[in-house]
């Protein structure tokens, strides 16, 4: 598994992502928002803010209150607030996250955009797509599939010069 992680590129995949994103929201009419899930989602959605040249910023959500296993798993150490700065009725949402597995930070950042008002539509963003999924869940806007063992955790890391990778640790 360590040799498939080191052969993704965080930043060419973030490249193939922004390139699938540009093209459809030159083919659509209605101006798209971006909202990052915590943490890696949230590096990615300032970046396609920045490179799309859109105006508001990107929103930031964390879904920790919000998940289905919060009881099992207790609140993260980290919690950040969630901030979406343009209204959410009507709008057309890119939902980013780092990687998508089984479906279920998705579901509770669906959640908790759905709290803010009832969105136009919201489309799914990753840089990669782990399979393993437990809810009914795909990415609109997906940059590498690759299958890794579940024992297996696949975090995308930013440097202090906003620079992407990837690591992984084994459970």
């Amino acid at each position: 598994m360590t040799s498939l992680v080191s052969t993704l590129n965080a930043e060419a995949l973030y490249q193939q992502l922004l390139n699938h994103i540009k093209t459809h929201i030159t083919t659509v009419a209605h101006p798209i928002s971006i909202v990052g899930i915590y943490s890696g989602g949230v590096w990615i959605a300032e970046r396609l803010v920045k490179d799309l040249g859109l105006t508001d910023s990107a929103g930031q959500i964390d879904v920790s209150f919000y998940r289905d296993d919060y009881a099992a798993k207790g609140l993260h150490a980290e919690v950040k607030p969630t901030h979406i700065p343009f209204e959410v009725d009507g709008a057309h949402i890119l939902l980013v996250d780092d990687v998508l597995y089984t479906g279920r930070t998705t579901r509770a950042a669906i959640n908790e955009l759905f709290d803010y008002g009832r969105p136009a539509r919201v489309m799914l963003a990753a840089l990669v797509d782990r399979g393993g999924r437990e809810l009914p869940v795909a990415a609109d806007f997906i940059a590498h599939v690759a299958s890794f063992e579940p024992a297996v955790s696949v975090n995308l890391q930013r440097a202090d010069d906003g620079t992407l990778s990837f690591s992984i640790d084994h459970a």
